[in-house]
């Protein structure tokens, strides 16, 4: 069903209540990355721009209940959206104070401090859905949290709409789940296939291809007869990877394994790592990353690709020796001429960290959400902007 987007809705000198996601990683205080700010301030920008009063929530952390704790105050929050939008954002306690004239924005306080927040308690929706004109739903990165601000406002809302990012991310993800142009590729890497089990079944009627990667990798590998010596292997998952295996041959998918891999006595820096050919695993070795050989055998199938959609490193990125693969894998998608989409925390990070975001199709803010729309699942978010469509 369709989702009534902001552009639709008359906003002038009407009060916008926007849910983002604002949950910005701190250290002792202060925001470390404001990337999810930063994603949010299109959405609040047309808000004031089209002389609305705003505003935004957002929760932060995991706070107890109904319990002010100063490490989840969104204090920061608010510096950095005034310093960014240019406009003094207020940081409001509660109900009474949370109003906004037409080009004023204010943000509420951490919504996870509310009693009946994370149960979705109707009677806390109402009250948020009453805060303004219109409800806006633009925090893709709680979307598949049915909580009382991301789900039941929306549903009590006067008018709900969705906002420019949660519009855009679902808009990609379209791309890839429903629209592909093909060949249609997707990589999936992480240390768990119980994680992403749901996703690998999902996707595998959809794509053409789709590369394993990292400990995910080694349950695949296994399951060919692959001794996999000291590796994290979930081995009461290698029959669930031998039927995708199978299925995959069966409808002519290709699934290719590392054909080479990079070992290591234990997951260390500095660690001596050893090059091994698949199979060649010894007992007490751990696989950390994939060998260039299997970089250049996942290049040439991804340099077919017209559409990718990757989730998850190829090794363990974060500990030096063993980033390569997942570094060369990023480069080759950086360079592709496929619409590519990277979705998942470790992903991401890695992409930013090589300085190759920008040359990405589009970037994901929210890795929960993302993996339940690989998955094929309906997010609570999404549902209810579709039922006040």
């Amino acid at each position: 069903m369709p989702i009534k987007q902001l552009q639709e809705v008359d906003i002038k000198r009407k009060t916008l209540v926007i849910r983002q996601d604002l949950n910005a990683p701190m250290k002792d205080g202060h925001i470390t990355n404001d990337k999810r700010i930063r994603a949010a301030l299109s959405t609040i920008e047309t808000a004031l721009a089209g002389g609305a009063g705003v505003i935004v929530l957002s929760h932060l952390g995991r706070p107890t209940e109904e319990q002010y704790e100063e490490q989840f105050s969104l204090k920061p929050v608010a510096e950095r959206l005034t310093k960014l939008l240019g406009l003094a954002v207020p940081l409001v306690a509660g109900f009474e104070d949370a109003k906004a004239a037409p080009g004023q924005c204010v943000l509420m306080e951490n919504v996870r401090f509310l009693k009946g927040e994370k149960k979705n308690d109707p009677t806390l929706a109402a009250k948020l859905a009453a805060l303004g004109d219109v409800y806006v739903m633009d925090a893709f990165g709680a979307a598949h949290r049915a909580h009382a601000s991301t789900e039941g406002a929306v549903h009590l809302a006067p008018v709900a709409c969705v906002g420019l990012l949660m519009a855009a991310e679902l808009a990609a993800f379209a791309k890839v789940m429903d629209r592909p142009q093909r060949p249609l590729v997707a990589v999936i890497g992480g240390s768990k296939v119980s994680t992403k089990l749901g996703i690998l079944k999902n996707l595998l009627d959809k794509i053409d291809s789709l590369i394993v990667g990292g400990g995910i990798a080694n349950t695949f590998l296994a399951a060919a007869g692959c001794n996999v010596g000291a590796s994290f292997c979930e081995r009461d998952l290698i029959p669930e990877a031998e039927k995708i295996m199978n299925q995959a041959k069966t409808q002519g998918k290709e699934l290719p394994l590392p054909v080479d891999l990079v070992t290591a006595a234990e997951l260390a820096p500095g660690q001596k790592a050893v090059s091994r050919e698949a199979g060649a695993v010894q007992d007490k070795e751990m696989i950390l990353d994939i060998g260039p050989k299997t970089v250049e055998r996942y290049a040439a199938l991804l340099d077919k690709a017209a559409t990718v959609v990757w989730n998850g490193p190829v090794g363990a990125f974060e500990t030096d020796p063993f980033g390569a693969g997942t570094k060369a894998l990023a480069t080759i998608l950086a360079n592709s001429k496929a619409f590519v989409v990277v979705g998942g925390g470790d992903s991401v990070a890695a992409v930013e960290g090589y300085g190759l975001a920008d040359k990405m199709g589009y970037i994901s803010t929210g890795s929960g959400a993302s993996l339940e729309l690989l998955e094929g699942k309906v997010l609570p978010s999404v549902a209810a902007l579709e039922d006040r469509g």
